[in-house]
């Protein structure tokens, strides 16, 4: 199966936000699409599932190794943050399409296109155990290493 593809680009991953409403009474997401955008192209990996996939993936390419900081609970590539915000502000690009329920569209989406890097509601696609199989490989590598202050 291959990827979405339009003209050059190639659809690697949808994102949504805000997120669906919970289902527990709390209130809902107010995190807007800038938000989650910007936590994609500039944030951590502990913040943003995008960028522990695709650190995983192009950590030997950039220099890059995920790391435990702080308290040692959070993951992030550390050092080599900003390297992967500079990979993905010369290689990604974004799109979006305004819709009211957009959880609905990202669960349609994901059944329909092969997404790589959409790991939830997508076990059908090849590459999931591949990406899930990195991650689990970088965390407990991570877990080995000492935790950075």
């Amino acid at each position: 199966m291959d990827c979405h593809v339009v003209g050059e680009f190639h659809l690697l991953y949808i994102g949504i936000s805000p997120s669906a409403p919970p289902s527990n009474g709390k209130l809902p997401s107010k995190q807007s699409l800038y938000d989650r955008i910007r936590h994609h192209m500039q944030g951590n990996a502990e913040g943003s599932t995008l960028r522990l996939s695709l650190g995983c993936i192009l950590s030997e390419q950039l220099g890059i190794q995920l790391r435990r900081v702080g308290s040692g609970k959070r993951f992030t590539f550390a050092a080599g943050e900003p390297r992967l915000s500079a990979w993905l502000e010369e290689n990604a690009r974004v799109a979006w399409l305004p819709c009211a329920e957009p959880w609905t569209m990202e669960a349609r989406l994901i059944s329909t296109l092969h997404l790589p890097l959409n790991l939830e509601q997508n076990k059908r696609c090849s590459f999931h155990s591949v990406l899930s199989q990195r991650r689990r490989e970088a965390k407990s590598l991570a877990r080995e290493l000492p935790v950075l202050r």
